[in-house]
């Protein structure tokens, strides 16, 4: 009977992993109703990252995001800003375009500096369970994965519920005309709501690297 506890704790527990992954690109969707194409590059791009910083500073994977997630923003807002700006008010075609075509150079340059060989974010939780009562056991990493997804998805809703720029991307998201007559730049806005779905992109990106290979 028990037998069947592993698997399913386990399935739950990896799926907070999936929900941080998920979360960036549902926002965006929510607020702009465009899907970015290039959300999973970002998340790679995160990856390398963290393996740069821990290779230059030594860092745990985790510990590293101090750099990367603030890299990330800055990098989602730009590219928010001074691209997917220009086609946001011209529908859904453009704007998948823009970030097909984003994908595609994002991955080759990828491939270009860092090769296709296959990469991975060294740390011990990847070797190292917990047993509980006997019944199952859950990889610590996963625990790990669950355990920041939860929380990144609690932050974020706090965020968006409890912040001036929080509303202000309600406000661009459900009234558009209305939020710029009161004041609220909708460029900056969604320039913002790209950096923090690229932040929550990186999030992902440490954690799948810590967990599989990349």
């Amino acid at each position: 009977m028990f037998e069947y506890l592993d698997p399913i704790v386990n399935g739950i527990l990896l799926g907070g992993l999936y929900a941080v992954i998920g979360i960036g690109l549902s926002m965006i969707f929510g607020i702009m109703r465009q899907v970015n194409l290039a959300h999973g590059d970002l998340m790679i791009i995160a990856s390398y990252f963290s393996l740069i910083t821990i290779q230059l500073l030594g860092l745990h994977p985790l510990i590293s995001c101090i750099f990367v997630l603030p890299a990330m923003f800055l990098f989602g807002y730009l590219i928010q800003y001074f691209l997917f700006n220009r086609v946001i008010e011209k529908g859904m075609e453009p704007f998948l375009m823009i970030s097909f075509g984003l994908s595609i150079i994002l991955q080759n340059a990828l491939l270009l500096i860092f090769t296709p060989d296959a990469r991975a974010l060294k740390t011990s939780l990847v070797i190292k369970s917990v047993n509980v009562f006997e019944l199952f056991t859950i990889p610590l990493i996963y625990l790990v994965n669950f355990s920041v997804g939860l929380l990144v998805l609690v932050a974020l809703h706090q965020f968006m519920k409890r912040t001036y720029l929080g509303w202000a991307i309600h406000a661009a998201s459900d009234e558009l005309s209305g939020a710029k007559l009161m004041g609220i730049n909708p460029r900056k806005v969604y320039a913002s709501a790209m950096g923090i779905a690229a932040v929550t992109a990186a999030t992902s990106g440490v954690l799948v690297g810590m967990t599989f290979t990349f």
